[in-house]
Parts: structure tokens; C-alpha cells; sequence
């Protein structure tokens, strides 16, 4: 039997072609205003999963 997709991980981690794992950076989403522009870009965008037993983990996850 096939293994389902764990939904929770498909929303919060992306795999890219050559296979890093990729999940969105911490605090972007409020009290923004007070944050420095450089830091708020600093913030945006994606970021790699280091650790190589956590990005395992998340493949089987996400059934790669």
C-alpha cells in the first residue's frame, strides 16, 4: 500500500530538484514594523534544513 503525503509537512517544507529540503524562515508574520527593513528582507524567502537526519525524516514524510 502506498504511503499518504503528511499533510502538515507538505504545507511547511518543499523539496527542490537536486533534493534540499527547504522550509520558510521564523518571525515574517507580525510586529513587523518595528523590525529594520534589511531585517525583514533578511527574514523573507526560504531557507535550507541543515540537519541531514531532520531533512531524511521530512522526504519520508512528504514521500519522496
Amino acid at each position: 500500500m502506498k504511503l499518504k503525503t503528511h499533510r502538515g509537512a507538505a504545507k511547511r517544507f518543499r523539496v527542490t530538484r537536486n533534493g534540499k529540503v527547504l522550509h520558510r524562515k521564523a518571525t515574517g508574520n507580525h510586529m513587523l514594523r518595528k523590525k529594520s527593513g534589511s531585517r525583514r528582507r533578511r527574514i523573507e524567502g526560504m531557507s535550507e534544513v541543515r540537519s541531514t537526519s531532520d531533512a531524511t525524516t521530512i522526504r519520508r514524510l512528504l514521500g519522496e
